[in-house]
């Protein structure tokens, strides 16, 4: 499959720049690389986004990350391989990314006080920021039907 054009985000220069300081500023809040490709892995997969699922699997691989944990994100309620703090979240991630399904606060006060507890606020900021723009890169690459393994740029 071949993308229906080039990525908006390269199209529009400004975009690319702004997107180029959401990530900086993300870098600079505190939250380790890993958890953003964890949390940036959950939303890709619920969102069905396969050139994000697909690079943040790879990313997360040449962090480190082991197969199990990887392989796990999609069922880390079950899984026996994450922290409190990720376990927190991952579940800010789905509950972030999957607004249409809600039926009440999008993040209910008890999740709010998981994630206040395990990340101060400069943290907790970087975190709900990659979630958000993780959301964004979905619609703009399963829009554009950007594939698996695309380069950018």
């Amino acid at each position: 499959m071949q993308a229906r054009m080039k990525n908006p985000a390269y199209v529009l220069p400004a975009a690319s720049k702004g997107i180029g300081s959401f990530i900086q500023a993300i870098n600079d809040g505190g939250i380790s690389h890993e958890l953003q490709e964890l949390v940036a892995l959950r939303a890709s997969q619920i969102n069905g986004c396969s050139a994000c699922v697909q690079a943040h699997v790879h990313n997360l691989t040449k962090a480190g990350e082991t197969a199990e944990r990887v392989a796990a994100v999609a069922a880390w309620r079950e899984a026996p391989f994450f922290t409190d703090a990720e376990r927190a979240a991952l579940e800010l991630a789905e509950r972030v990314t999957r607004l249409a399904d809600r039926s009440a606060d999008s993040v209910p006060d008890e999740l709010w006080d998981e994630v206040a507890d395990a990340f101060d606020e400069k943290q907790l900021s970087a975190l709900i920021l990659v979630i958000a723009l993780t959301n964004l890169f979905n619609r703009l690459n399963t829009t554009i039907r950007e594939p698996a393994g695309a380069t950018w740029g």
